[in-house]
């Protein structure tokens, strides 16, 4: 058995891209991934003003282990092309980039041909927030080695769809999302909880996302970190499963087992690896 390359994707916080000085603090937020925005969280004249000040901040250090991403304007944007040209200019690109609004795999491939040479390491975490990224999920997510996570971004979604923005109206794109990135063996962030006064709202939706198969959630205050992570964190007994069937993965050569009584097949094992990440970040 090959390990399947995972890490702990159970929270992120954005960072405006105005806003550099909250970048440290972000980093000691608890957060496994820190994401600046200079996409929604920047008005249209300050966009060039965004890209200075953030760019630099992906120059040194690793994150202390924290996932570090920029979440740039959608490609069919002058600002979008202006953030690749930036990309392809940075001595030190960011490790990962948030891609909005995209709406078919071929923006993928494109993300794909413009981002190459020192470019060409960047991951994608890909925002599905439209009525054409919903209709195109599937291909969207198997359309590129490189994506890691999809993310469903809710607000924009509702507007495209004409709906409530609410749990119940918004279920069947969030199960359409869930179907792909399980079936393309990625990660999934759900939207932030945007009421900062209402934390108990925030772990309503933050377990029902879990229960639905999201692996995350996003973030918009430091403050909601610990709550994300609690929710999406494994128990004790979960990372002592978790640590039985990897290791009887490793012993066997079939694919297929029984655990505990339970018979265990390998599309399983993605997701023990993922509590096995989390739990090393949690030192268990």
């Amino acid at each position: 058995m090959s390990d399947i390359a995972t890490r702990p994707r159970r929270s992120l916080l954005f960072v405006p891209g105005l806003r550099p000085d909250r970048f440290g603090k972000a980093l000691g937020s608890g957060a496994d991934i820190v994401c600046v925005d200079i996409e929604d969280a920047v008005a249209m004249p300050r966009k060039e003003e965004a890209r200075a000040l953030s760019l630099p901040l992906f120059a040194g250090g690793d994150g202390g282990g924290v996932e570090r991403m920029l979440r740039v304007n959608p490609l069919s944007t002058g600002e979008g092309l202006k953030d690749v040209l930036a990309l392809k200019a940075s001595g030190a690109p960011p490790p990962a980039l948030m891609l909005a609004k995209v709406g078919s795999a071929e923006e993928i491939a494109l993300y794909d041909a413009l981002l190459d040479g020192r470019c060409a390491g960047i991951r994608y975490h890909v925002i599905i927030e439209s009525t054409d990224g919903l209709a195109n999920v599937q291909a969207i997510a198997r359309a590129s080695d490189r994506i890691d996570s999809l993310l469903f971004g809710a607000v924009d979604m509702s507007a495209d769809l004409r709906a409530a923005q609410s749990w119940d109206t918004l279920l069947y794109a969030r199960s359409a999302v869930v179907h792909a990135a399980a079936r393309n063996g990625l990660d999934l962030l759900d939207v932030p909880w945007l009421n900062l006064a209402d934390p108990d709202g925030l772990e309503r939706e933050a377990r029902a996302a879990a229960a639905l198969g999201f692996t995350g959630k996003a973030a918009i205050h430091p403050d909601q970190i610990p709550v994300v992570n609690e929710v999406f964190s494994p128990s004790a007994e979960e990372i002592e499963r978790a640590r039985r069937i990897v290791a009887a993965f490793r012993e066997s050569d079939t694919g297929l087992l029984v655990v505990d009584g339970e018979l265990i097949e390998l599309p399983v094992l993605r997701t023990m690896l993922r509590t096995l990440a989390i739990a090393d970040r949690l030192g268990r």
